[in-house]
């Protein structure tokens, strides 16, 4: 199961699953009007990328930056079932 974390200006998801056996996936996807969509896949707590398909170096310098500067929230969130369950919405 894949949860909502944030939508970015640029209608950028990013997503993460439940955490299975100490590890959550982060799945980053951009709508693109040329190539359909630009995506990467990051796994926690190595920060592992994989997947990345469209994003210059630049972006995802970026989202390398934006996963570490969350991954705690995002860890912690994994482990409640997603963001909604954490804050009991």
């Amino acid at each position: 199961m894949m949860y909502p974390y944030v939508t970015l200006n640029d209608d950028t998801e990013i997503t993460h699953s439940e955490m299975l056996d100490g590890r959550v996936k982060v799945y980053i996807e951009t709508p693109d009007l040329k190539d359909g969509f630009h995506n990467a896949t990051c796994y926690l707590p190595e920060y592992a990328w994989e997947e990345v398909n469209g994003y210059s170096d630049e972006e995802m310098d970026y989202f390398k930056e934006f996963v570490r500067n969350n991954a705690h929230l995002i860890m912690e969130f994994a482990k409640e079932g997603g963001i909604l369950n954490a804050s009991n919405f």
